[in-house]
């Protein structure tokens, strides 16, 4: 084992110890968030240690076959010891690396899922929705609540954009590598001679931003605009200023939303969408140079970046990022993205393992 991670171990240790002691003393349960907030840092670190501890254990095993294989009768017996403890190390090692692998803060939030559709007209528009109808699909099987927030429908169908919120545990760290460019290769229903066409929408997944302290939004730094609502919703939709507009001058960034009846819920919905949007350029560009100087297996969720290509003619999916294909198109447009997700975060992991493998001493 490195010196860093022993080190960081030794030092979880002394961290559970004075947990625990805190939790048991007489005055723990004044403060309830305190309280609370010491359990679960008392749940994750116990199966670290106890692994520590099992690692240690194992290791004082190894090092006793190893005196025992100095006497002739024992040698045997204590060879057979070794090659086994020393496997059970190994594995031990390599469950404690995964034990101690950063975890992002926003894998257990809800998201904001962005599509828009990007070049290639009508076909981009109707993929865009195709695409929508997947994700939906899929926050279906994982039994997560999909809300739209916003639409701008395509003329011949889809949309030209569509912003929705995916609220269910563990929603951003299962979508977070969807983000970036989809390419799909097709023949579209309107072409009349057969030929495959090649179009693109961007897909972005944010991670949904703590209304307190997350994102502050400053009220002077906020235009908001009302409006009449159009497209479809009925007469009560078009009738009263209930879209909602919002600029953040700053960042001359822009949130739309009237789904919504009331105007109050179209503005908190829009106001959420924007601190969502800030966020992510936020840690986007805290990370800009960390990703410059290594840049990330599964892509850096650029929008710009093409990260897969559905070509419907051969029935495949290709994810370029790890160079993954599969031929099961009816059933990924169906929701069943799961192996693709799956594939995208055990080589992240991966990847995060190898950096923690080649960590130096400070």
């Amino acid at each position: 084992m490195k010196p860093t991670i022993a080190t960081k171990l030794t030092q979880l240790g002394e961290r559970l110890d004075e947990v625990r002691r805190l939790l048991s003393s007489e005055n723990a349960t004044c403060d309830m968030e305190s309280y609370l907030k010491l359990n679960r840092e008392r749940a994750e670190l116990d199966p670290v240690v106890e692994l520590y501890q099992a690692h240690q254990a194992c290791a004082d095993d190894i090092a006793t076959a190893l005196e025992m294989a100095n006497d002739p009768e024992m040698r045997e017996f204590a060879t057979a010891e070794v090659k086994e403890g020393r496997e059970r190390l190994e594995q031990i090692e390599m469950d404690l690396q995964k034990k101690l692998l950063p975890k992002d803060p926003n894998d257990e939030r809800n998201v904001f899922l962005e599509i828009r559709a990007g070049t290639g007209g009508d076909e981009a528009a109707l993929f865009s929705g195709d695409l929508f109808r997947m994700y939906a699909r899929f926050a279906e099987r994982n039994r997560w609540q999909v809300e739209v927030i916003s639409e701008n429908c395509g003329e011949k169908g889809g949309f030209k954009e569509i912003i929705a919120r995916i609220v269910g545990q563990g929603a951003y760290s299962v979508l977070k590598f969807e983000s970036g460019a989809h390419r799909v290769q097709r023949v579209p229903t309107t072409e009349t001679q057969g030929r495959i066409h090649t179009s693109a929408c961007t897909v972005a997944v944010l991670p949904e931003a703590d209304e307190v302290s997350d994102v502050v939004l400053n009220p002077a730094d906020l235009r908001i605009d009302t409006f009449r609502a159009s497209g479809a919703g009925g007469q009560h939709i078009n009738k009263t200023d209930s879209a909602v507009r919002i600029t953040h001058l700053p960042t001359g960034t822009v949130v739309e939303c009237q789904d919504g009846r009331s105007q109050h819920k179209n503005k908190a919905q829009a106001l959420a969408v924007l601190a969502a949007r800030i966020k992510d350029k936020e840690e986007r560009t805290a990370h800009a140079k960390q990703a410059a100087e290594r840049k990330s297996m599964v892509g850096s969720g650029d929008r710009s970046e093409r990260i897969r290509t559905y070509n419907f003619p051969q029935g495949r999916v290709t994810d370029h990022r790890i160079n993954l294909t599969l031929y099961k198109m009816d059933h990924i447009m169906d929701g069943d993205v799961s192996e693709m997700c799956n594939a995208l975060m055990a080589e992240y992991q991966a990847e995060q393992l190898a950096e923690l493998s080649n960590e130096r001493p400070s």
